[in-house]
């Protein structure tokens, strides 16, 4: 057995759970208790009256009594607090130190308590990761360690017990499946926050290695510079109220991962405190500035010097504050006299689109900056622009939050039932399922706006919200399928077998789908076209659950949810798609006819002006050509002709530093500068000579038109004819 430290875990009692974690609806708070015996620490109390002593109580000053009992308690609280300060902390308390990431090895000593499960296991010894989080697990959930492992060994067949992969699933997700809250009130808790980690950690690697043995004996191994892979984050982080989604958590761990292998301690530390932040800010928001939208939740509001937000109307740019809600887009636009009254862009309707454009003064199109909303042809537009002068991620960042609002209320007219559908009491909770629905696109935009604090972000930040990402993905329809059965499915009140309710109903009792929890989706809630496609079919066909314990809908422990199961079909769709487009993107610039494309996209600019040349030259627009001669013959005869190269240089860097300058600002669009090549025919040997003999054609044509001009200055400057 591991050697105890000074700081131990309570045992499994009947208070555990309350005294490990004492949780409510707002907030968990983690506690330990210190082994040191109380003889060392005992008060030596004096009674009154006690061996002869003859004190008069009334002369006892009472004021001076409560001030030292005050100064008694003040230093106790203040010696508890620097006892506690490695593991209890606010939920706020700060960004995390990049140079103190996890307080060294105070806070994992604390988490190294006593250890009271076996660790071997059939398939090996368990790694101390995964010791760490079933032991704290297990008392979180009011028992010990070795309780949870048999009462694990009981629920479940020999094979899926021999996996302590599974073991780790179980203590974690029973613990995560008591709460159901929007976002889990035990992530403003620091030490919780790292017990994930760790609990990740453990999933990825349940079995302790063999070059681990002496960092396990010793117990002072540390997590630093551990990294959590994609596998890994993408079953633990979803379980967890608030953190990510099933359908884009791989996108999520890209964007967190960055350049690296994995997820760093530090990364998650900072993702998880820029997503509080987010959640308390539009706490703020929503009682602070707009206490009139009640029925609303403020999701995000743009309006700043640096950041502003612009409305383009009449080819007018109007400064303004924008104000994004789960149900519509709000402007106050700042005119002379202060800000306006706000205008409204309803966002729940049908025929609602969201683009990217270009805006500019006379509808020219200069920034590639702007995003357009319409509710459809002949209606009403809004065409804003988004200045960031740190980057230029913000209009698509904002084009990624309006997209989901409004594929959010599609989702919910296409695969929800209607409000006032009767049906919705024949199903326990399927009446909150729209609310369901709208917070996990609203957990979506948080998550999205925590990453954009970061910096980041993908090249697409619509992959990382999930109606968005999902209504252009491969097997996306089957993925929403699955989810309107999480958010409306239920347990039936009614039985549906009752014969006045399925006349009441036209439907039979095999026309529902169920979710991996017995939970029941009505057939007439199918409104989609998509229930009737052969990859819809073929996958409630085979929906059926293999040996798992079925904690909730969300959580199962050795097999996947329904959502698990369409996503990953959805996602290996996608990574071929994206594979396809790769290898398109790797050919372009293979063969002759690709490279000669490449030639003329590079000379394009100088293509560009010599055809205004040649227009000047065989005045197809005389008003053109007149008045680049008077320029030309005022700059020959003012004697100019010394000023001309200074001037186009100062023209030239002036053009320079102003595409930087709208570049920096996002204006110009991630596109501009970048050369594209078309993807060329197949083509086969005969063709490519053909092409070959083409170009050579090309090639000659353009030397004989050299040798002309050429042969044009000879007889200028010889002043003679041309003789070959």
């Amino acid at each position: 057995m591991v050697t105890k430290l000074p700081v131990t875990q309570l045992k499994a009692s009947n208070f555990g759970l309350n005294s490990l974690i004492s949780g409510n609806k707002e907030v968990c708070k983690f506690g330990y208790f210190s082994r040191i015996s109380a003889s060392q620490h005992k008060l030596r109390f004096k009674l009154v009256g006690a061996q002869g002593d003859k004190w008069k109580l009334n002369g006892i000053d009472t004021n001076a009594v409560q001030e030292r009992i005050n100064s008694w308690l003040s230093k106790t609280q203040h010696f508890l607090t620097e006892v506690t300060l490695p593991l209890v902390k606010t939920g706020h308390s700060g960004k995390p130190d990049p140079g103190n990431e996890v307080d060294t090895q105070d806070v994992e000593e604390i988490f190294l308590g006593e250890q009271n499960i076996p660790s071997s296991m059939p398939n090996g010894n368990l790694s101390l990761a995964a010791i760490v989080s079933i032991e704290q697990f297990s008392r979180m959930n009011g028992l010990t360690g070795q309780k949870m492992q048999k009462i694990f060994k009981a629920l479940i067949p020999k094979p899926v017990y021999d996996d302590a992969r599974n073991l780790v699933e179980y203590c974690c997700f029973r613990f995560l499946s008591r709460d159901a809250s929007d976002l889990h009130p035990c992530l403003k808790e620091p030490a919780f926050q790292r017990l994930i980690f760790i609990t990740m950690l453990a999933w990825e690697n349940p079995y302790r290695e063999k070059n681990d043995l002496h960092a396990h004996a010793s117990r002072k191994a540390s997590f630093q510079g551990k990294l959590v892979g994609e596998e890994a984050f993408s079953r633990i982080a979803p379980a967890i109220s608030g953190v990510a989604d099933r359908p884009t958590v791989h996108n999520l761990f890209k964007a967190l991962a960055g350049d690296e292998q994995g997820i760093s301690l530090r990364v998650w530390l900072t993702y998880i405190y820029e997503l509080l932040k987010v959640h308390e800010g539009r706490r703020s928001y929503q009682t602070r500035e707009y206490p009139q939208l009640s029925e609303e939740r403020i999701l995000c509001v743009g309006s700043s010097r640096k950041r502003p937000v612009l409305k383009w109307e009449n080819n007018m740019a109007w400064p303004g504050k924008l104000t994004l809600t789960d149900k519509a887009l709000y402007f106050e636009a700042v005119g002379f006299q202060g800000q306006k009254d706000a205008i409204r862009l309803d966002l729940t309707g049908h025929g609602l689109q969201v683009k990217k454009v270009k805006v500019g003064p006379f509808n020219s199109g200069l920034f590639d900056s702007g995003v357009a909303v319409s509710s459809g042809p002949g209606s009403q537009t809004w065409v804003l622009e988004f200045v960031d002068l740190g980057g230029e991620l913000r209009r698509d960042v904002w084009h990624a939050f309006i997209s989901e609002i409004i594929t959010l209320h599609k989702f919910l007219s296409e695969y929800g039932p209607y409000d006032d559908d009767q049906s919705l009491f024949q199903v326990f909770g399927s009446h909150k399922g729209k609310e369901k629905a709208t917070i996990g696109a609203v957990n979506g935009i948080a998550r999205l706006q925590a990453l954009q604090f970061m910096r980041k972000l993908l090249d697409d930040p619509i992959k990382l919200v999930q109606f968005s990402f999902l209504q252009n993905a491969p097997h996306g329809d089957v993925v929403f399928q699955t989810l309107a059965v999480n958010y409306w499915g239920g347990p039936l009140v009614a039985k549906v077998t009752d014969a006045g309710y399925q006349r009441a109903q036209g439907m039979s009792p095999s026309e529902e789908v169920f979710d991996i929890d017995g939970s029941a989706y009505l057939r007439k809630w199918m409104r989609s076209p998509s229930w009737d496609s052969s990859d819809s079919i073929s996958f409630w066909k085979h929906s059926s659950i293999r040996q798992a314990v079925v904690l909730n809908k969300n959580l199962v422990v050795a097999d996947e949810t329904l959502v698990e199961r369409a996503t990953a079909i959805c996602k290996q769709k996608y990574q071929a798609v994206e594979k396809t487009q790769a290898t398109i993107d790797a050919a372009k610039l293979q063969g002759i006819p690709s490279n000669i494309d490449l030639i003329k996209e590079l000379i394009l600019p100088l293509t560009i002006t010599a055809r205004n040349f040649e227009k000047l030259r065989r005045w197809e627009e005389p008003h053109l050509t007149l008045s680049f001669l008077a320029f030309v013959y005022t700059i020959i005869f003012r004697n100019l002709l010394p000023y001309v190269f200074p001037m186009a240089l100062i023209v030239l860097a002036t053009g320079m530093l102003t595409l930087k300058g709208l570049k920096e600002q996002g204006r110009l669009g991630r596109s501009f500068g970048k050369v594209t090549i078309h993807d060329q025919p197949p083509s086969n040997t005969i063709q490519q000579i053909i092409a070959v003999k083409d170009a050579i054609r090309d090639v000659e044509h353009y030397l004989q038109n050299l040798n002309v001009t050429l042969l044009k200055l000879r007889t200028i400057l010889l002043a003679g004819q041309p003789q070959v």
